[in-house]
């Protein structure tokens, strides 16, 4: 067996496709493939446009695809594509090669093997590791993704999550809306407004979903989006999530801790200088020398160690077992709060003020106990693309996290296989 029929077979061409030369240049490292055409191509190909038979027209210049290595050594196919002439409608065509994967550069093999590769590395890297250039490996990601999201299925998805992402520093963000049963990106979209879910509205009709099949939505209190899902999904109920909640109630602290650390009382300060980080945690996420140093802070009658213990409560309340014992409880954490404010306005205003957020938000948030939905995946999806942008240094545009986001969490069917050409 000669190496040209070993390819031949190993390339699984049939009987339309041989290989007419390999060679090896040791220069550049390169195996090259030579593929031409057989006459069997020609009986078993029809014309893309009404089906008739064909003849061969001419050939194109030659083309090149990277192919998988051989060994160690890079493996190029060659071919002078031939086209082909209908002889009913005389129209010209150019024969797709059966390896030729969706960016023309690179066979199916390639970009299988590519594609893995970039689910868990940056672009730059897989471009270092293949000996290709990233603006490459950039297009096969366009084409495949673009390919494959245009044949994805929303229909009857009635549960979605939406939030924010940063794209750059400053006020640029994305809106990220998701399937919170699947957990799978559905959209994402410039902008956090309402005018992102007229966008996400048409997207979901155009991939066989109805907005008004959408019965919860979590995100965050962000008023553009509540008149956002008021507008487009009149059936939904809106969810507040709990970590934004939760999150709100530390920033709430900090600020008490900030106001009283601008009095001039020396022992609070004193007590308060250095202790920022200790009022974020958790008490179980402290260490040691942590825990001994707050024990102390909590013994003297601070503010702030009165704010910390409702912030604590109020993540309490959310173990509650049913939404009746969370309406009483939350009611009288409000209740208390102001109660403990009464004296001392000014500064446990931040406290104040969070439960006037809880008290105007009631429905959405007490909804949580009825669905248990939170915006949990979301915010990890964004934690892991703030790790993939550092890894990266960054996007191009909007356009490429859009389309990153898709190609890891969409749960497209990836590598994208078109249709089979007319042969």
């Amino acid at each position: 067996m000669t190496p040209e029929m070993l390819f031949h077979q190993l390339l699984g061409l049939g009987q339309e496709w041989q290989v007419s030369q390999s060679r090896f240049e040791a220069e550049s490292g390169t195996v090259y493939l030579e593929i031409e055409e057989t006459r069997g191509l020609w009986l078993a190909t029809r014309c893309p446009h009404d089906g008739g038979a064909v003849f061969c027209y001419d050939h194109t210049e030659a083309l090149s695809w990277r192919h998988l290595n051989i060994f160690q050594h890079r493996c190029e196919i060659t071919c002078r594509l031939p086209r082909g002439k209908c002889r009913h409608c005389a129209k010209v065509f150019r024969v797709v090669p059966p390896w030729e994967g969706l960016s023309c550069h690179f066979t199916k093999e390639f970009e299988a093997y590519a594609l893995l590769l970039l689910r868990e590395m940056p672009v730059a890297k897989v471009a270092q590791i293949t000996g290709e250039k990233d603006t490459r490996l950039w297009r096969m990601i366009f084409k495949h993704v673009e390919a494959a999201y245009a044949q994805a299925s929303f229909q009857g998805i009635a549960c979605v999550g939406v939030d924010e992402m940063s794209l750059h520093k400053g006020q640029n963000y994305l809106s990220v809306f998701a399937d919170m049963m699947e957990r799978r990106v559905l959209f994402a979209t410039p902008g956090r407004d309402a005018g992102t879910w007229d966008h996400f509205a048409r997207c979901l009709e155009a991939h066989q979903g109805d907005p008004r099949a959408i019965t919860q939505v979590s995100m965050d209190m962000s008023g553009p989006y509540q008149k956002g899902v008021a507008e487009n999904c009149r059936n939904a109920q809106i969810i507040f999530d709990k970590f934004h909640v939760l999150a709100k109630a530390g920033q709430r602290v900090d600020e008490v801790r900030n106001a009283e650390m601008r009095l001039n009382l020396q022992e609070a300060r004193q007590r308060l200088r250095g202790s920022k980080w200790l009022w974020r945690k958790n008490p179980e996420n402290l260490r040691g020398d942590e825990q001994e140093r707050l024990a102390k802070i909590m013994d003297n009658p601070l503010v702030t160690a009165k704010a910390y213990q409702m912030r604590l409560v109020l993540r309490d309340i959310y173990n509650s077992p049913t939404a009746g014992q969370a309406r009483w409880r939350l009611r009288v954490w409000c209740r208390w709060v102001h109660w403990v404010a009464r004296h001392q306005r000014w500064i446990f205003k931040p406290m104040v003020q969070l439960a006037k957020m809880i008290e105007d938000h009631w429905e959405g948030i007490v909804a949580h106990w009825k669905w248990g939905l939170t915006n949990a995946y979301l915010e990890g999806l964004n934690s892991v693309f703030s790790a993939v942008k550092r890894k990266a240094r960054g996007y191009r545009s909007h356009h490429y996290l859009i389309t990153m986001l898709y190609f890891v969490a969409g749960k497209l069917r990836l590598p994208h296989v078109p249709k089979p050409s007319f042969h």
